[in-house]
Order: C-alpha cells, then sequence, then structure tokens
C-alpha cells in the first residue's frame, strides 16, 4: 500500500519551496518540522486550542493571519507565503543574529518560562505590530488591542503578564503605533 502524494509549492520566511511531493493528509506542522526543519512552531495541543503552532500567512491583498499548523493541512498553504517564528530575527552580513522588536521585548521583559508557547506569541504580537503600522490606534485603546491579539493564545505556565507587557513596551516605544489624537 502506498501512501497517496501531491505536489506542494509555497514560499516560507521568503524562502521558495517545492514543488514537493508530500502525503496529503500530512498536518503543516510536520512539513515544516520534517520536509523543511523549521522546528520552531510548536505541536502542543494538536487540537488547535493552544495556538503555540501557529504561523502567518500573508495574502496578496496585503493582510495577514495567523493558521493553526497542527490542524490545517499543508496543502492548504501551496501557493501561499508563510512565515514562521524563524522568519522574524535578521541576520547581519557579520553572521550576528538581530532579534525582531517583539522578541527583543519578550527577552527584556523575561516573558516566558519553559518558551512551549512562545512561538505563537511572538507571532501574534508581530501581526498585532503591522496591523497598528497600517492602522494606527489612540492610547486608550491599546489594552484591547493587546488582549484582542494575544487571547488565544494558552501559557501553560502563566506567563500572560509579562507576554503582555512586553507587547505594551515594544508598541510604545515603535513609533506610530499610537495616534497622538483620539
Amino acid at each position: 500500500m502506498s501512501i497517496k502524494t501531491q505536489p506542494l509549492e509555497l514560499t516560507i520566511n521568503n524562502q521558495h519551496y517545492g514543488p514537493l511531493d508530500v502525503p496529503e493528509g500530512l498536518m503543516m506542522i510536520d512539513f515544516l518540522h520534517e520536509y523543511v526543519a523549521l522546528t520552531g512552531s510548536r505541536l502542543g495541543c494538536g487540537q488547535g486550542i493552544c495556538h503555540a503552532c501557529v504561523a502567518i500567512v500573508d495574502h496578496e491583498s496585503g493582510t495577514s493571519e495567523e493558521v493553526r499548523t497542527c490542524i490545517t493541512g499543508a496543502h492548504f498553504f501551496n501557493g501561499k507565503k508563510v512565515r514562521t517564528v524563524e522568519g522574524h530575527a535578521k541576520t547581519d552580513d557579520k553572521g550576528e543574529v538581530q532579534l525582531s522588536p517583539v522578541q527583543q521585548a519578550f527577552l527584556e521583559h523575561y516573558s516566558f518560562q519553559c518558551g512551549y508557547c512562545t512561538p505563537g506569541f511572538v507571532n501574534a504580537a508581530t501581526l498585532l505590530l503591522e496591523r497598528l503600522e497600517k492602522n494606527p490606534i489612540a492610547l486608550n485603546e491599546l489594552e484591547g488591542a493587546i488582549e484582542a491579539a494575544l487571547e488565544n493564545h494558552i501559557c501553560r505556565c502563566t506567563g500572560y503578564v509579562r507576554y503582555y507587557e512586553a507587547v505594551r513596551d515594544v508598541v510604545m516605544k515603535t513609533p506610530g503605533l499610537i495616534r497622538e489624537h483620539a
């Protein structure tokens, strides 16, 4: 008995992959881990509840969304542009890693304990910052915006306060995300 495969072609963190023959029912988390060696996304619950596994899908319309890779088949991503937690930091000409503002804020605030949920929180906070760049909000709306961006993410170590503080800090330190006048 052979496993049915289909070709899969996509862009992950600005790198093109495929076409690759991939089993039809393979979940995206398994594709990331086993086919392209991107293991930053975590398989937490395997049911799409904890959001540790989320990747970002960038649409041609200029919008982006989180997609739970543990319950979404790899072929859903065919032809799409995807970002994983590995795609946020940059390496300079000297080979030194430059963390994204969100990653740096999480370190500065000691936001995570075990770190299992961190990739999902990084992606959620990154999307929030990108949305605020396009559509700044009033300061009095910030707490609600952070809650809405992070509310679906589960931290089993209960590090929520530090994640929220770190996101608030990076938003406040980034010019142009908060409107001057409500």
